[in-house]
């Protein structure tokens, strides 16, 4: 029996700092991640501070950059992509209990005001991840590395 290699897209959403942008090239290369897309007023490279965090990471990892999220994730249907949107809703599932499709796009959005409405009504599934302390949440690049971690590996 053959194992299938899932194809992940990370798209990042209104994204303020520029170290949780290099904090993403970063973990998509750890994650084998194909491409991350950055939208709306998300930095992109070349900038000092995204090198610093990423390494290098944005020199290899395939990236763009679109002002319009809703333009690319209605591209990504057309072509076949599952899209998951990782916030704290009402209707969210833990992240655990999550199956991805083959073709997965996890969209995260900004620091404090999560993934916009527009965002989240076009998405396929709405994840979150359990969380066992005071806090309701998890720095948006750390929280799209451990869902990338049991997207990549389920």
């Amino acid at each position: 029996m053959t194992e299938t290699k899932r194809s992940v897209i990370l798209l990042a959403h209104n994204i303020r700092s520029l170290w949780n942008v290099g904090s993403f090239f970063r973990t998509c290369d750890a994650f084998g991640v194909s491409k991350l897309i950055l939208t709306g007023y998300t930095a992109t490279p070349p900038r000092r501070e995204i090198s610093k965090t990423a390494i290098g990471a944005e020199e290899w990892i395939p990236w763009e950059h679109h002002k319009d999220p809703l333009e690319v994730i209605t591209q990504l249907k057309q072509e076949g992509w599952g899209i998951v949107g990782l916030e704290i809703t009402d209707n969210a599932q833990g992240i655990n209990n999550y199956n991805a499709p083959d073709k997965v796009c996890l969209i995260v959005g900004h620091e404090v005001k999560g993934v916009p409405k527009e965002v989240l009504e076009k998405c396929d599934e709405v994840v979150s991840i359990p969380m066992k302390g005071k806090k309701e949440s998890l720095n948006v690049s750390v929280a799209a590395g451990v869902a990338l971690n049991k997207i990549t590996n389920p």
